[in-house]
């Protein structure tokens, strides 16, 4: 299976809404934005075009099946640590794309700079704190009933990080 991955870019803002927008919903319930709403996506592609947001997309033929993100900021006290997301397509799971996607953000983290690396999401979703294990993050804190599922029933929060020392590996 040949994927390929290039820089998120503010051209790609339709693409992008018509991928993540495909997900299924659980998949986009926990983000930090309504995916669903233009201005919401508008201000993603904004901090995409500013670099407060980097952007990594995959794709396969002319689709769209991945994305990561790496969100930094120039605080003075944190502006050594990064925040990651990224989704894979349901069909393209287990198949290597969300590992190459973290490599791809990991060299963006290096890249910047940064040595910590962080990753935020529901105790339930189970099968990306594995993943992210199985890269050497690790658990800092779960934080009970912090947020609410799909259901309306709460949910823990869990905050995994990758320190990077002195190297990056997996």
């Amino acid at each position: 299976m040949t994927v390929n991955f290039r820089p998120m870019q503010v051209a790609d803002k339709e693409l992008f809404k018509s991928f993540i927008r495909s997900l299924p919903r659980k998949d986009n319930f926990y983000l930090m934005v309504n995916v669903h709403s233009d201005q919401a996506m508008d201000s993603w592609m904004e901090k995409i075009q500013s670099g407060e947001t980097i952007g990594v997309i995959a794709t396969k033929g002319g689709d769209m099946i991945g994305y990561g993100n790496v969100k930094i900021n120039d605080l003075p006290w944190t502006r050594h640590v990064g925040e990651i997301r990224m989704s894979v397509s349901p069909p393209y799971r287990g198949r290597g794309v969300g590992k190459a996607l973290a490599e791809q953000l990991f060299s963006i983290a290096r890249a910047r700079g940064l040595q910590k690396i962080w990753a935020r999401m529901a105790i339930s979703q189970d099968a990306a704190q594995h993943m992210l294990m199985k890269l050497g993050f690790r658990t800092e804190a779960v934080l009970s009933g912090f947020v609410k599922n799909e259901n309306g029933l709460t949910d823990d929060l869990v905050i995994m990080s990758y320190d990077s020392g002195e190297h990056w590996s997996f």
